[in-house]
């Protein structure tokens, strides 16, 4: 499979789901009387990045593997959410970006040099980059996303993280 079809459309379904949760989460809030700034401001652990956190991380790995791999400069967000409707925005500008690669942009993508800022005079060739690194790294902070919210009492469940299916008939 190339990696366009790898990255764009996976990732833009996967940031519409999260903003399937966010609508879940604000929704729960409400109906149990309390500010969804609890929701935002909820981790996991001590150490972990809060829900907002974790979303901005989201969308960050989607643009940036996107961008990386296909040798262009990813848009810069300041990190200044601080409502679900905020968040709800900087994914809404993501999907926009994911919009504008095509197939052809992502052309010798597999074999390019993709450096690790992380480990100076390291890199991945793409493919490994998008297997080893950015789609995992998307996948935790998405499933991160996730379980703050089920974890905090929203009605979350596997079809919600999977999301719609392109099924067809047998």
């Amino acid at each position: 499979m190339a990696l366009y079809e790898q990255t764009v459309p996976q990732f833009t379904k996967m940031l519409s789901n999260i903003e399937a949760w966010l609508d879940l989460g604000a929704e729960y809030a409400k109906a149990k009387n309390f500010d969804v700034a609890v929701l935002l401001t909820s981790r996991l652990a001590p150490d972990q990045f809060h829900l907002l956190r974790q979303v901005q991380a989201a969308c960050d790995q989607a643009k940036s593997a996107c961008a990386r791999l296909t040798g262009k400069e990813p848009p810069k967000h300041p990190d200044t959410e601080v409502t679900f409707d905020e968040l709800k925005a900087r994914i809404a500008t993501v999907k926009s970006y994911l919009a504008t690669f095509t197939a052809k942009d992502f052309e010798g993508a597999e074999s390019r040099m993709i450096p690790l800022a992380f480990m100076p005079g390291k890199g991945l060739v793409g493919a490994d980059f998008l297997s080893e690194m950015a789609l995992p790294n998307f996948y935790f902070h998405t499933s991160m996303t996730y379980a703050i919210l089920r974890h905090n009492g929203v009605d979350l469940g596997k079809r919600h993280f999977i999301g719609g299916l392109n099924l067809q008939d047998v």
